[in-house]
């Protein structure tokens, strides 16, 4: 799997870009501020429909233009391809695989996929379970359009059950509405669960495998899937789990009422990461929840090869600074068998070591 071309126009602070890549590795340097990250999040917005980095696409467009054009040439699957994604400020993007339109991002997903990794993944142990339940959410709608779909309808139905529970008190007749979308959540949410306790499963034992290997040995690195008190087994089938999501529910009923508050559902669902028995988040060093965190990302990247049979594209976004040298070399030779883009400030070692080009971005330019 790999991105030969792309192009940009009015994307980001990119007027006009046509480049086209190596099929192993691609080093981007430059200043801060100039669009090293930005090429990044181009191929990641083709390979999922989003952006880590933006709100909205209108934040992908550029400040003078209406509308923003992306477009790849990507080998996959024995085949070749073209995605592209039209952006829009006043109405709906649109999407194209090989000129034909896409009603989902998922189609874009079973094309291309990609594992971006950025500075702030490095806090992911440390962050809240946000953070940690955002990396199962973009690694799971790109492996499984399933789930991609079912955490857009979970999205939909949250938002609207909030409302509701926000303005009955001035509208009561909201609360005939909320059975309908408590077992939305209900049908929706088990689906979620049933596909990250999955997910989970592998990526514990990769991941530890990974921290032995960064640790020399000498750490052990456990991950478990922390969800809704009532589910005792999250591997089971859907449907059990929707009846566990369904008990658990009604029986926070009053408190929902009384906080306007959505207190049920996998939306609080948290990835517990240890190290040696103790809570990483809590217990171990900066060091340490670096290592894990490199872990997670890197098996990622191994879960989709094992699943698909090609490695995803790797995005390091200055990963590499961030990082003592034997955290980089742990990496670096972690990085083989795929295409890999990697971003980084000084046009230092890297080519050396890496080979494959060198892009360099300054004021919107890639050259």
């Amino acid at each position: 799997m790999r991105i030969d071309g792309l192009f940009l126009e009015n994307f980001r602070n990119y007027t006009r870009q046509e480049l086209s890549f190596d099929p192993d590795c691609n080093v981007i340097f430059g200043d801060n501020a100039q669009g090293k990250t930005n090429l990044l999040e181009a191929v990641q917005y083709l390979s999922c429909g989003g952006s880590d980095r933006a709100k909205s696409d209108r934040e992908l467009i550029g400040f003078s233009a209406e509308s923003a054009i992306l477009s790849g040439n990507v080998y996959s699957r024995e085949r070749e391809f073209v995605l592209r994604a039209e952006l829009y400020r006043a109405k709906r993007r649109k999407l194209w695989v090989n000129k034909v339109p896409a009603k989902t991002a998922a189609e874009l997903s079973g094309v291309l996929q990609t594992v971006f990794f950025c500075p702030e993944d490095l806090l992911l142990i440390r962050d809240g379970a946000a953070a940690r339940r955002r990396f199962l959410d973009n690694a799971l709608c790109q492996l499984r359009p399933r789930y991609a779909s079912a955490l857009a309808s979970y999205r939909r139905a949250y938002a609207h059950k909030t409302r509701i529970l926000r303005d009955c008190d001035q509208q009561p007749g909201l609360l005939q509405m909320l059975p309908e979308f408590n077992e939305r959540l209900v049908q929706c949410g088990a689906v979620l669960i049933h596909y990250r306790a999955q997910f989970v499963e592998k990526l514990a034992a990769t991941a530890a495998a990974n921290h032995a290997d960064c640790s020399g040995g000498k750490e052990h690195l456990s991950v478990s899937y922390k969800t809704v008190s009532s589910v005792e087994d999250p591997l089971v089938e859907p449907a059990i789990l929707a009846r566990q999501l369904r008990s658990h529910m009604e029986s926070h009923k009053c408190a929902e009422l009384g906080s306007r508050l959505c207190l049920s559902g996998p939306h609080k669902d948290d990835l517990v990461v240890e190290i040696d028995g103790r809570d990483a988040k809590t217990y171990c060093s900066q060091g340490q929840t670096r290592t894990a965190a490199l872990s997670l990302k890197l098996a990622e990247r191994e879960i989709y090869k094992n699943a698909s049979g090609e490695a995803p594209v790797l995005l390091l976004d200055d990963v590499l600074s961030e990082l003592d040298p034997r955290r980089q070399e742990f990496v670096l030779n972690r990085i083989a068998g795929g295409q890999v883009f990697i971003t980084c400030c000084e046009d230092d070692r890297l080519p050396v070591l890496l080979g494959g080009k060198v892009f360099h971005v300054a004021n919107g330019r890639a050259e």
